[in-house]
């Protein structure tokens, strides 16, 4: 390792990279500690500058790639590097697939899980994904709009995202007009591509103002948004004008969604997602308990193999589901219960006589709820995740209390970043 004074900056380095971290970075070894450097790709011979120490190692930033490694790709947005939005677009396919599908195999094995194979990860398209949130920002006359640069507040301004449907691309030329004649510093830009329109929520502006109201109105008009909401500093939505109630289809039912309501990524992935839990029910007998349920995307197609109980925290999600139920004859297949499921699991006991269990929590995953389920004797469990590392934890759980992990489903539904989407199928073992 060969070094060089910076000035005014940290102390620089040479080194090849000899692996990709959990999130993203490629790092190689610095006084027996690694150096996470984003932006590079195993085999990359670089020159790195060391800005900070962490218990984990060291992060640098890439000064100079001084020769690229074999899996080293041309990333296709203009954008890359400035924008915080994507870390692998530097990396060829097969090895981007594969480093993937290797987080998910580390952290089972990790957890002491079996080796298991599993069909090639599923993808959804790029310029699919139906919400973005984005931050604008005034800068003198002009207001830019765009992405967090990488483990940083300063805003990196783009003019096009390969990750976005074509309606959210569209629609940002014409908002930063908006913001621009506007008494408008800084703020975030919230928009999602609904089955009747675009639902848009700005940041940043003051409500109180009947003239801006007034613009905003006819904003919304000329924009043929269905709904128009300000975004306040705590982060509650006010809705300003409705002209469409923006509605999502689940499974073939109409759903008419809130402001803010969480939503998968894409259409594209909420199917993957849907097919793959839902192929596993062909055979229950009973009513199914569906935990963690969101505004139900999965709670009506899994209507249709038996009765669901659905369980959910957040009220307006909840509130979406009922109306849903009510509006197109479903009281009689599904029962939206509200319930906080990490302070108050459902029991064991509550779960016996259920034929199957799916739940889908946060990225932080169900540890109390899994060990419940553990001891329920549920014959079916379906895990659904965003994080290998916690699902693997409570995947284990079940698995400690007389499941096998039979199946496992992959989707990579957040293109060129590190996470993983996962459908884990668990069955009651006989012996």
């Amino acid at each position: 390792m060969r070094r060089r004074a910076r000035k005014g900056g940290g102390r620089q380095v040479e080194l090849t990279i000899e692996a990709i971290g959990g999130r993203g970075d490629g790092y190689a070894s610095v006084e027996g500690r690694p150096l996470f450097v984003p932006l590079t790709v195993p085999g990359d011979r670089v020159r790195a500058r060391v800005v900070s120490e962490a218990s984990a190692g060291f992060r640098g930033e890439l000064v100079e790639l001084l020769s690229p490694g074999a899996a080293r790709a041309e990333p296709p947005c203009p954008h890359f590097g400035a924008c915080g939005g994507c870390a692998l677009q530097m990396l060829e396919e097969p090895a981007y697939l594969a480093w993937k599908e290797g987080q998910v195999d580390k952290a089972l094995s990790h957890a002491g899980l079996a080796p298991l194979e599993w069909p090639p990860m599923l993808r959804t398209p790029p310029r699919s994904r139906r919400r973005v949130s984005l931050a604008a920002q005034r800068r003198g006359r002009e207001v830019v709009i765009g992405y967090r640069q990488r483990l940083s507040h300063r805003l990196a301004p783009i003019e096009s995202c390969l990750l976005i449907r074509p309606a959210l691309q569209d629609l940002l030329a014409p908002v930063r007009s908006f913001l621009q004649t506007a008494e408008f510093a800084a703020g975030d830009v919230v928009a999602t591509d609904c089955a009747n329109g675009l639902d848009l929520a700005l940041g940043g502006l003051q409500a109180a103002d009947l003239e801006l109201r007034e613009r905003l109105a006819a904003f919304a008009e000329a924009q043929d948004l269905a709904r128009l909401s300000l975004l306040d500093e705590d982060g509650t939505w006010e809705p300003l004008m409705v002209r469409r109630t923006p509605q999502v289809d689940f499974g073939g039912v109409p759903v008419a969604v809130p402001p803010g309501v969480f939503l998968q990524a894409s259409k594209e992935g909420e199917e993957a997602l849907v097919a793959a839990i839902t192929s596993e029910m062909s055979e229950t007998e009973g009513p199914i308990a569906e935990l963690f349920c969101g505004a139900g995307s999965f709670t009506i197609p899994l209507s249709r193999f038996g009765k669901v109980d659905a369980f959910e925290a957040d009220e307006a999600a909840l509130a979406a589901l009922d109306g849903a139920v009510r509006s197109n004859g479903l009281s009689g297949r599904i029962a939206a219960q509200r319930r906080d499921l990490y302070r108050q699991p459902l029991r064991a006991a509550e779960l016996k006589g259920y034929s199957a269990v799916v739940f889908d929590p946060p990225r932080a995953g169900a540890k109390d709820q899994a060990a419940q389920i553990a001891q329920s004797g549920v014959p079916l469990v379906v895990a659904v995740s965003c994080n290998p590392a916690t699902f693997a934890r409570d995947v284990r759980l079940l698995v400690d209390g007389g499941y096998r992990l039979t199946r496992v489903v992959t989707l990579d539904q957040f293109l060129w970043s590190p996470h993983v989407e996962l459908v884990g199928v668990l069955r009651l073992s006989s012996d």
